[in-house]
């Protein structure tokens, strides 16, 4: 199973250091903002979560039943706002309104935000969920 990558410590790093890598050991590759988007795009699912979140929990069981790895990003509540901001210009939402703004959990699937967990539940019962991870190159079978 692949393993959590904990926000938090990287993004404050980075946004401190003026875009250069801290002391509390990124992830491979990631070095400033760009970073997330290229991770959205590289990967076939990646799932931004809040820790402790039961609705997190449940979209990331959901996933590896269909025997998806996702990526997973765990959100600590102090960097939540940039997160979503960061989420938000990805997806081309502007700031000003609360609507369209991504909430947690946020699914990318194939380099585009597929939804929360209603979106994938819906997916999910309707059929639609396990061709749409194929598409992604998420599931083999």
């Amino acid at each position: 199973m692949q393993q959590t990558l904990p926000y938090k410590d990287w993004f404050a790093d980075t946004a401190s250091a003026g875009g250069t890598r801290g002391s509390s050991n990124p992830p491979p590759g990631f070095n400033d903002y760009a970073s997330v988007s290229r991770m959205v795009t590289e990967n076939a699912v990646i799932v931004f979560a809040r820790k402790d979140c039961c609705m997190c929990h449940v979209v990331k069981l959901l996933l590896h039943g269909h025997g998806v790895n996702p990526t997973v990003f765990d959100v600590d509540e102090a960097n939540e706002n940039d997160v979503v901001n960061e989420l938000s210009r990805i997806i081309g939402v502007d700031g000003s309104g609360n609507a369209n703004r991504p909430q947690f959990p946020a699914v990318f699937v194939g380099g585009e935000i597929f939804g929360g967990l209603e979106e994938v539940m819906g997916a999910h019962i309707s059929g639609e969920l396990v061709p749409r991870l194929r598409e992604a190159g998420a599931l083999w079978l």
